[in-house]
């Protein structure tokens, strides 16, 4: 898993960028130096045989074919690189260092290659030869060549070199570029997972910072500077929060306990108890939705992360349904427990009980009498899954996005009571959780998942 992640990292791939260019080019200048060499080593060899032919011609122009025989005959005694052979007009051999005529392959500049046998300290070896071919008056025909075996194990030494050092290049750089994604995929795995916990509500976690002073410790320093202000002007809005809870729940509390007094004292006939229960019902919608905002606000914040505990998802869904159970009677729907084992998450049980509530409630409000509404909770193969599914109107795929968005209420229940918060407040719980809300259709209805990864 770990190689596979290194593979994926921008460092390797950098590495692998730059070292291929440095094998291309290595091997271009390798295969260059070899050009280069092959042919000044045959250019010295030709030179060289050019000026043995020169020299066997002036023989031969002076002295005749006696003459060059004698100088054949002379050289191939102390020839070294140097071969000679000269044969008549029936192939038979008339002076040289080679015992018979060779079978040539011409090179198309007039130079024919040939292998031919030599006995070096007693062995028998088989050596690559360069030379030109000429035809004497006569039929006969002189074979002036250099042993090219030197020549040779030079080319094969670049050809089984280059090969090995370009393997070794490219190893040599994989394993460094291994090493040096492994250092860097170290460094951001500890970046990450720390922002991981600090998008998780940890807003006291801070970048690790290490004594070489590079690149990732001035971004971490930074980071850590821009966290210090974030979790300063957090504690400022939660205190901020707290205190318009303090000074306005109560005072809207006060407010409807007060009318409900006026109410209660007035007749029954009287005209102005329709406009006072109007006003109940605006100031329970107030606390309503006052009270969602700070859940919405206190799960965005993580303020109930330290109250988590393992909580068993099924009783909860089961405490739920009986709650609401009354209300969808009155209603006419069926709400529906779907049979559930024991399912437990680590969670704020509060939080994940409003918004279950929340997901039950806007279900029974949209279902029309006679419907149904399931509740059920079940494992995955990765996780947890509570459900809460309905066959009402359901919302359009292209709206579900804007669904969870805070006061925003669609086309279809702009008629209905309500203040756009429910499903709101069902992402920030989940959210808090480190799951999802899922929204989907139920064909027809809706149906609504918190998926616990």
């Amino acid at each position: 898993m770990f190689g596979f992640r290194l593979f994926r990292t921008l460092a390797f791939r950098i590495v692998l960028v730059y070292l291929a260019l440095f094998a291309v080019s290595a091997g271009a200048l390798a295969g260059f130096t070899y050009w280069n060499t092959k042919r000044a080593l045959d250019e010295e060899t030709d030179q060289t045989i050019q000026a043995e032919i020169a020299g066997l011609s002036e023989q031969y122009q002076r002295q005749g074919l006696g003459g060059l025989t004698d100088v054949i005959t002379a050289r191939s005694m102390h020839a070294g690189q140097g071969l000679y052979l000269l044969v008549g007009s029936l192939g038979h051999p008339l002076a040289g260092n080679l015992d018979a005529w060779p079978t040539v392959k011409r090179t198309g500049n007039r130079f024919v290659e040939f292998d031919y046998e030599r006995r070096v300290g007693g062995i028998l070896e088989h050596h690559p030869a360069r030379g030109r071919v000429f035809k004497l008056v006569g039929g006969l025909q002189l074979l002036v060549a250099r042993d090219v075996h030197e020549r040779s194990d030079t080319e094969r030494m670049f050809t089984t070199a280059l090969p090995w050092s370009v393997a070794l290049m490219l190893t040599l750089g994989l394993v460094g570029g291994a090493v040096m994604s492994r250092n860097l995929l170290k460094r951001l795995d500890q970046i990450n997972s720390t922002s991981r916990e600090i998008m998780a509500g940890h807003l006291s976690r801070r970048l690790p910072v290490s004594r070489a002073g590079d690149e990732f410790d001035t971004l971490a320093r930074n980071l850590n500077r821009m966290l210090e202000r974030i979790e300063r002007l957090m504690k400022g809005m939660r205190e901020v929060t707290d205190s318009v809870a303090h000074d306005l729940r109560s005072p809207l509390n006060r407010l409807r306990n007060r009318l409900e007094g006026t109410l209660r004292r007035l007749p029954v006939d009287d005209q102005e108890a329709p406009e006072i229960e109007a006003a109940i019902t605006e100031t329970d919608r107030l606390i309503s939705t006052f009270d969602s905002l700070l859940l919405i606000a206190e799960a965005e914040a993580g303020a109930a992360r330290n109250s988590m505990s393992r909580v068993n998802l099924s009783a909860l869904a089961h405490d739920v349904w009986e709650l609401y159970q009354p209300v969808a009677e009155e209603s006419g729907i069926a709400l529906e427990m779907m049979p559930a084992q024991p399912l437990e998450v680590r969670g704020n049980g509060n939080l994940l009980s409003q918004a279950l509530a929340n997901l039950v409630d806007n279900a029974i409000k949209y279902t029309p009498s006679g419907g149904k509404v399931t509740i059920a909770a079940e494992q995955n193969g990765k996780g947890a899954i509570v459900s809460v599914a309905d066959n009402g109107p359901g919302i359009p795929e292209d709206d579900r996005p804007r669904a969870i968005e805070r006061f925003v209420r669609l086309e279809a229940s702009r008629h209905s009571p309500g203040t756009g918060l429910g499903l709101s407040l069902v992402a920030a719980v989940a959210r808090l959780h480190e799951a999802r809300l899922e929204l989907s259709d139920n064909q027809p209805g809706l149906k609504a998942s918190m998926i616990f990864a």
